[in-house]
């Protein structure tokens, strides 16, 4: 089969955070607008390019404050940088399902180079008889490389906010319309 295109479908699909709060406590959220598109063989799901796109105002973790909070300057400057995106550059097989996906991501208009361990789950068909590509992705950065430097001392010497952030994307892409 060819490489084609195939649409990320943003409502089976999620971009998730986890960031280490007052040390030892772990906050988990979402980017609730997430966008991209796979260019992929069906045949062989592991090898081909991937760009995912999340719109930073869509920022979610439960705490209408704490949201607020993150879309500011002091965290995502939603204003300024209205979208985080994620390119490849390379795939790395590491044997079965499994490969290495590298790329850029791109926070605060700042890129960096990132990895994550990635697997592709499935390729099925849905109910409307539409095939799918399901993947899953895991990877850790640390926020200051991307310029958000805010942060409290606690009592005890430590931080409000963990540096390092881990991040899982939950992908599910559909053929793009001919």
């Amino acid at each position: 089969m060819p490489v084609t295109s195939w649409n990320i479908d943003s409502s089976h699909s999620s971009v998730l955070f986890i960031a280490r709060h007052m040390v030892v406590a772990r906050v988990h959220g979402r980017f609730e607008r997430v966008s991209g598109v796979l260019r992929v063989d069906a045949e062989r799901p592991t090898q081909g390019e991937v760009e995912v796109s999340a719109e930073t105002a869509s920022i979610y973790t439960g705490a209408p404050d704490r949201d607020t909070h993150l879309r500011s300057p002091d965290f995502l400057d939603a204003e300024a940088a209205p979208r985080l995106t994620f390119r490849s550059t390379n795939l790395e097989p590491t044997g079965g399902s499994g490969f290495r996906l590298l790329g850029e991501l791109t926070i605060r208009n700042v890129t960096k180079p990132v990895v994550f361990e990635a697997r592709h789950t499935a390729t099925s068909k849905d109910p409307w008889g539409s095939t799918r590509l399901i993947y899953t992705a895991k990877g850790t950065i640390n926020r200051s490389d991307y310029g958000i430097r805010w942060n409290k001392t606690l009592d005890n010497g430590g931080w409000l906010v963990g540096e390092k952030v881990d991040i899982e994307l939950d992908i599910q892409a559909l053929p793009a319309a001919s």
